[in-house]
C-alpha cells in the first residue's frame, strides 16, 4: 500500500499500525512523537492498534527545544499543523508572534477572529470607538449586547471566548503622530483595519520609519484592495497614494455604502498575510496592489514597484517623523 508520510509517498505492506511505522522510519524517541494521520491526532495509546489503509497521510510532530506546543494547542492547531507548508515549526512561529491590529471594525474584526483562531501569541487590539448599531451589519466581533461598549472591550471578551490561550493587548484610544511609534514598536506586524486616509497615512509612514511590516486594506461600496509592505520588498501606500485626498473628495463609507461581506473577505486577507509573513511561507503582497470586485467576483493582483521619490521611503525622504492630518471617518 501507499502512504503519504510527512507529505513524501512511500510504499509500505498492507496491514500496517502506526506503532510499525514509527519503527520502519527509525523515529527517535516515539514515545514523545505526536502522530497526525488523516488531519487527527492519534492517540499514544492507540499507536499498536491503529493500522493504516492505502491513501493515508501520516506527519510526525516532533519537540523542538524549549516552547513545546501542550497536548491541547496541538490538538486545537492540528489542521494549521498537518499542513507541510506550516508543520509544527510554522505552528511555534506563529505562537511566538505578536501582530497589533489597529481598528477593531469592519476590517479589524475578521482579522482578529482569524489571527486568535490561528494561535497567533500576541495579539494587539487598538480603537477608540464605541460600538454602534449601525456597525453590526459587518463588525463582526460585536453583538446586539455590546451597542454602546468600547470596541477594544467587546473585541477582547469575544477573542477570549474563541481562544483563551492566546495574550490580548488592548489599546485604549486614537492612533495619532504622538503615540503611534511607541503603540507599534513591540510587534512583528501590523494591520492597518481603519477606516480613514488620514489614519491610513499616519500607519504608512510609522511602520516605514520603524522598519516595520504591514498590511493595508480599503473597502468601499463592493470593491477592496490590499497591500502588504516589507521594508526593502516593495512600494509602501504612500508610494501608490503620495498624499491624502481633500476632506470631501472621496465619498465616505457613510456616504457611499459598504456590504458588510465585503469587510469579511478583505480583513480574513490580511490576517493571511500576517500569518504568511509570521511563519515565512508563500507569497506576500509586495509589489502588488490586490483589488476586488465583489459585485462581479473579480480579483486583480497589480504589480506596482516602490516610487524613488516618495516622501516616506524613497531615496530622499522628507517625512521623517509621523504626521496628523485632518479627515472625516467612515465607522468602517
Amino acid at each position: 500500500m501507499r502512504l503519504v508520510i510527512s507529505g513524501v509517498s512511500k510504499e509500505y505492506p498492507q496491514g500496517l499500525t502506526v506503532k510499525e511505522l514509527l519503527e520502519a522510519e527509525k523515529v527517535a524517541t516515539p514515545e514523545y512523537v505526536t502522530v497526525a494521520l488523516n488531519d487527527a491526532l492519534v492517540d499514544i495509546g492507540q499507536f499498536a492498534a491503529t493500522v493504516l489503509k492505502d491513501g493515508d497521510s501520516v506527519e510526525f510532530l516532533y519537540y523542538m527545544g524549549g516552547g513545546a506546543l501542550s497536548e491541547e494547542e496541538l490538538r486545537r492547531y492540528s489542521r494549521n499543523i498537518i499542513l507541510k507548508e506550516v508543520g509544527l515549526k510554522g505552528q511555534k512561529r506563529l505562537a511566538a508572534g505578536k501582530v497589533l491590529v489597529i481598528g477593531a471594525g469592519g476590517l479589524g474584526s475578521p482579522a482578529l477572529f482569524y489571527l486568535a483562531a490561528a494561535g497567533v501569541g500576541v495579539l494587539g487590539i487598538a480603537d477608540g470607538d464605541s460600538v454602534d448599531l449601525s456597525n453590526l451589519q459587518r463588525q463582526i466581533l460585536h453583538g446586539a449586547a455590546d451597542v454602546g461598549k468600547k470596541k477594544t472591550r467587546s473585541a477582547e471578551e469575544s477573542l477570549r471566548a474563541l481562544n483563551p490561550q492566546i495574550r490580548l493587548r488592548v489599546h485604549e484610544g486614537l492612533a495619532r503622530a504622538d503615540n503611534i511609534l511607541d503603540l507599534i514598536a513591540d510587534y512583528d506586524f501590523v494591520i492597518d483595519g481603519t477606516d480613514n486616509f488620514a489614519a491610513k497615512f499616519l500607519i504608512n509612514d510609522a511602520c516605514v520609519l520603524a522598519g516595520k511590516p504591514f498590511s493595508h486594506a480599503g473597502i468601499i461600496r463592493f470593491t477592496g484592495q490590499l497591500l502588504t509592505y516589507v521594508p526593502g520588498r516593495g512600494p509602501c501606500y504612500r508610494c501608490l497614494f503620495q498624499n491624502p485626498p481633500p476632506p470631501g473628495a472621496i465619498p465616505t463609507c457613510r456616504e457611499a455604502g459598504v456590504i458588510g461581506a465585503l469587510a469579511g473577505t478583505i480583513g480574513t486577507l490580511q490576517a493571511m498575510e500576517a500569518m504568511k509573513y509570521l511563519m515565512g511561507i508563500g507569497e506576500l503582497l509586495t509589489g502588488a496592489l490586490l483589488t476586488h470586485d465583489a459585485l462581479n467576483m473579480d480579483f486583480r493582483k497589480i504589480k506596482v514597484a516602490a516610487r524613488p521619490g516618495c516622501a516616506v521611503c524613497g531615496e530622499r525622504p522628507t517625512i521623517l517623523e509621523p504626521r496628523d492630518y485632518e479627515n472625516p471617518a467612515c465607522e468602517l
